[in-house]
């Protein structure tokens, strides 16, 4: 992907020449892969706080989701399992640039029913991980992604 601004519309003078340097050194395909694994990070270890071993659902877990974690409309348990799922099959997805797009979109209704829900209190948070996700959204996975690779972005 390059740059919504061509060379020419930066102009002259110290703050044109870091824009150029900084779209030298950080093409939008870095960019997005930076983006990718970082909020893959947040979510996944947020998952690997719920299971023991490959996959086991813990106690804890469903002991959150009955107290702290209260979401209408859905069992504790439903939600302990499809948080769980979640927080590990997106954030892997978006690792490889698999479904780029829908994994970011999936996270990023996580992170709406998160903040409505459960932590209205840490907006702050929350807005940092929409900032990742919705360019995501937007641009896909960008060049270094498997949905390039597969023509799907």
């Amino acid at each position: 992907m390059t740059s919504q601004y061509s060379r020419s519309e930066h102009g002259r003078g110290p703050f044109a020449f870091i824009a150029r340097i900084g779209e030298t050194l950080l093409p939008m395909w870095l960019l997005l892969l930076i983006q990718r694994i970082a909020i893959a990070s947040i979510f996944f270890l947020s998952g690997r706080t719920k299971v023991e071993g490959l996959f086991m659902v813990t106690d804890s877990a469903f002991e959150l989701f009955r107290s702290e974690y209260k979401l209408p409309l859905i069992s504790p348990e439903a939600a302990a399992y499809i948080a769980a799922a979640a927080e590990h099959i997106f954030p892997i997805l978006l690792v490889l640039g698999l479904l780029t797009r829908l994994s970011a979109l999936a996270l990023l209704g996580m992170t709406l029913i998160i903040e409505i829900f459960v932590y209205p209190d840490a907006w702050a948070t929350h807005l940092s991980w929409a900032g990742l996700l919705l360019p995501l959204i937007a641009f896909g996975g960008g060049k270094l992604s498997l949905d390039r690779l597969f023509g799907i972005d």
